[in-house]
């Protein structure tokens, strides 16, 4: 059997105590069958919960296994590739609607914190950081880009001011989100778990969905037992494997890593980043990084296309931390670790459904935490028969990888390689 305990991660490590949840053992009857417990699947039955349907979730592993409890812990607000890419793409009205949904994960993340008493280090302010000229002008389009679609709380940094926020002298300038922010990823997936049994939904560790029988009243089979719902959400993103080929196909598993530092103190915890914002570079292949409520460094970054996980995780990322930070040359990492995000080759999510009762949301494509809050959302509204958000994502373009399973991998590497080529001699 697979490892279905959390990998050895900051965030396994300074987890919230929860109930140990059961694997499902007989036959349940549910109006919702929900397949991941990470944050879309959690995010979907709290809507569907707070509006009147019974939800049963099915957990391979265990609550925020997958990305939702790996992942740098920043709230990123719109989507992996911005809106006037989409609006290229798709014409202006089908654009209008989605950019008028780009800032709406972040705000819904706040809602549950505050609602659910939820304890996950919630803290205001990201910083997109530019190093090059280049990328400063990219900025400044992007906020009077995300300001067309009424979305205020931006200020631009110039050199002086970026200083001040945080302690690296590579940046030209930035941009500060205050609606960004970071949390801890894995107590938000706890406390959304919590929030989700105390509206009378289910929950089932250990219980990975193996097959779906389709038609008129699906059901979903595990090792043990199984769910016969009105409805199925797909919510497994990079770790749905081939339960449904048809999704398989469209998009890749890739890899991020991570690393966190041991405490830094008070006194060097705020001298790198004085007002406890969260960080990324606006390079393609970025770094990321923040502090958490117990002042450590958590920097990740890089990418391993088709998921593997790298032999050494710390000697990938901690010359880049040296580099944005080398006053850390002598501080230990206590952790590191990896953990998979789905790409699609639009990198867009992918949104859809299957036949007239099995919806889906996956590919958040590096940009999943403020996404997948939305998708919940969006997904609840369409089993309600309001389809009009769902159908302005279900109506995106999405192709297959070229060369299909076989060829994504070295294909995704190949443009990788060009990118990180673009983002050293400053293209």
């Amino acid at each position: 059997m697979a490892n279905t305990l959390y990998p050895e991660s900051y965030y396994a490590a300074s987890a919230n105590a929860v109930p140990p949840r059961p694997a499902l053992q007989d036959d349940v009857e549910t109006d919702v069958c929900v397949i991941g417990a990470g944050y879309t699947g959690l995010s979907s039955a709290l809507f569907l919960l707070e509006n009147g349907f019974r939800v049963t979730v099915l957990e391979a592993a265990k609550v925020g296994f997958g990305a939702s409890g790996r992942n740098g812990g920043q709230i990123v607000n719109s989507y992996s590739r911005d809106i006037d890419v989409i609006e290229r793409s798709v014409g202006p009205k089908q654009a209008q609607l989605l950019g008028q949904m780009a800032f709406e994960g972040g705000r819904i993340i706040r809602e549950r914190v505050a609602k659910y008493n939820i304890q996950c280090d919630l803290k205001d302010g990201g910083v997109f950081a530019a190093l090059t000229a280049k990328q400063m002008g990219h900025l400044e389009s992007q906020k009077r880009l995300w300001e067309r679609f009424g979305h205020t709380q931006l200020e631009l940094l110039d050199q002086r001011r970026i200083r001040e926020v945080v302690a690296c002298d590579q940046y030209v300038g930035g941009m500060l989100d205050m609606s960004g922010g970071h949390i801890h990823p894995l107590n938000l997936a706890l406390g959304e778990a919590a929030a989700v049994e105390s509206l009378g939904g289910t929950i089932y560790e250990q219980s990975p969905a193996v097959r779906i029988e389709r038609g008129a009243s699906p059901v979903v089979h595990t090792p043990q037992g199984k769910v016969r719902a009105k409805f199925i959400i797909v919510a497994g993103n990079a770790y749905l494997g081939n339960l449904v080929p048809e999704l398989a196909a469209k998009s890749m598993p890739c890899g991020t890593q991570v690393i966190t530092t041991e405490p830094l103190g008070d006194e060097l915890a705020k001298a790198l980043l004085p007002l406890d914002y969260c960080v990324e570079d606006c390079n393609y292949l970025l770094d990321y990084y923040r502090l958490t409520g117990d002042k450590r460094l958590i920097f990740g970054g890089g990418v391993v296309y088709g998921a593997r996980d790298p032999a050494n995780i710390e000697a990938i990322i901690r010359p880049k931390m040296l580099k944005a930070f080398p006053q850390l040359k002598d501080v230990k990492i206590d952790y590191a670790w990896t953990g998979n995000f789905l790409l699609t080759l639009s990198r867009l999510p992918q949104v859809g459904r299957l036949g007239d009762n099995i919806y889906y949301s996956q590919g958040c494509s590096g940009h999943g935490v403020t996404y997948t809050h939305l998708a919940g959302k969006v997904l609840a509204e369409a089993l309600r028969g309001q389809a009009e958000r769902f159908d302005a994502f279900a109506d995106l373009p999405h192709y297959p990888f070229p060369g299909g399973q076989l060829l994504r991998t070295p294909f995704a590497a190949l443009g990788a390689w060009y990118y990180g080529l673009r983002d050293k001699f400053g293209m």
